[in-house]
């Protein structure tokens, strides 16, 4: 008969009550215990309580008073922000961004690193993690978690990362590496993915649980969220759009090779330079060549319209089969592109296929990628540590 009573009822009331309470804090600012009650609808006597045992946790901490009416002033609680930091970091083929939060997702640190010079992998996060704690005043003992954006496919199963072409010295076997050299729990996950999760919460995805980003710039990526979930698919290889075959265009047989794929061709950065210089607009990158062709007139006239013809193919092809209603186009070239690219493959879309999704730019202007590993790493550690309030 015990095994079908609830023992522990009280004890995740408790906890739960605390994670809401935690959650409003940082959402709210500082609140007095009245108002913690009044918000969560806990009675003075339980939110008095429960104020009590976070302080004792060292989660909150006290920031000053409100004054009232008649009677002492009402104290005022705000989550502690030193009782927990993240470092994210954004890997490139030619550097590493590294920054520090704390678990109020405050950025309090910040590193850039150039790794051209170097073929030591952790050695390079090693330095950007540590200088950019060092830069927070954090000590690393406090760091829970480091969330590491980088191309390629990582492993949904071990976390490795297993395909790489532009970081040809990260490896299997790295990520455990890392955790032993940081003693803190490291994770990979791939930096358009990572992009997605900041679109989310601050961009043009925000409110949305279904939706489909697009990254164009010196590769092209896809990330899909569904649910409110990345979806990586079984081998981790879930929106590697650039391999999509498309016709016209030489198809290589051997992905390990160094071989550009099929759609990649057709919409990278140097596709996208290469359609402007054929209509007479030359440029050092894509950003500027899509830019020069915007700034001629008629919103970037031919040089858009070939772009977005070859981009409504790729995305056509990924909506006919999650049918998303929205597909952000983020990346050096989807943010240059603005609403004039993303207007002209919305319509392209619409014109070959049966789906009609919104597509829009990008809402996010500086470093995606870091901030959605910030974010990763922050609610990891929020469900960590909010998560086991009660003693």
């Amino acid at each position: 008969m015990s095994a079908t009573r609830l023992p522990g009822t009280p004890r995740l009331l408790r906890a739960l009550n605390d994670r809401a309470a935690l959650e409003l804090l940082l959402e709210r600012g500082p609140l007095t215990r009245a108002r913690l009650g009044e918000l969560t609808g806990l009675s003075k006597v339980t939110a008095s309580q429960l104020v009590e045992r976070l302080e004792e946790r060292g989660l909150v901490a006290r920031v000053g008073e409100q004054a009232g009416g008649r009677g002492p002033n009402a104290q005022l609680y705000a989550v502690r922000p030193g009782s927990a930091h993240v470092i994210g970091v954004d890997v490139g083929p030619d550097r590493v961004v590294a920054a520090c939060a704390d678990i109020t997702g405050a950025v309090i640190g910040r590193v850039e690193q150039s790794t051209r010079d170097t073929d030591d992998p952790v050695g390079v996060v090693h330095n950007a993690v540590v200088q950019a704690a060092g830069s927070a005043q954090a000590q690393l003992s406090s760091v829970r978690r480091v969330v590491l954006g980088t191309p390629g496919l990582v492993d949904p199963g071990t976390g490795d990362i297993t395909f790489a072409f532009n970081l040809p010295r990260w490896h299997r076997g790295l990520l455990a590496a890392l955790r032993e050299d940081l003693h803190t729990p490291v994770v990979f996950e791939n930096d358009v993915n990572l992009a997605a999760v900041a679109e989310a919460q601050s961009g043009a995805a925000q409110g949305l649980s279904d939706f489909v980003l697009v990254w164009i710039g010196a590769g092209v990526g896809q990330a899909i969220m569904l649910g409110g979930r990345l979806h990586h698919g079984s081998s981790g290889a879930a929106g590697e759009i650039g391999y999509l075959p498309v016709p016209g265009v030489p198809i290589p047989r051997d992905v390990s090779r160094r071989a550009k794929p099929a759609f990649q061709r057709l919409v990278d950065a140097a596709a996208v330079c290469a359609v402007a210089r054929e209509n007479g607009f030359t440029a050092d990158n894509a950003t500027d060549a899509v830019r020069a062709a915007i700034e001629a007139g008629a919103d970037g006239g031919p040089v858009l319209d070939e772009l977005a013809r070859r981009l409504a193919l790729g995305v056509a092809s990924t909506c006919v089969v999650l049918d998303p209603p929205l597909v952000v186009l983020a990346g050096e070239v989807g943010q240059a592109g603005g609403s004039a690219l993303a207007d002209r493959v919305q319509q392209e879309v619409a014109d070959i296929s049966l789906v009609r999704p919104r597509v829009v730019p990008t809402g996010l202007t500086e470093e995606p990628i870091l901030r959605g590993a910030l974010r990763t790493a922050l609610d990891a550690v929020r469900d960590e540590v909010f998560g086991s309030t009660v003693g």
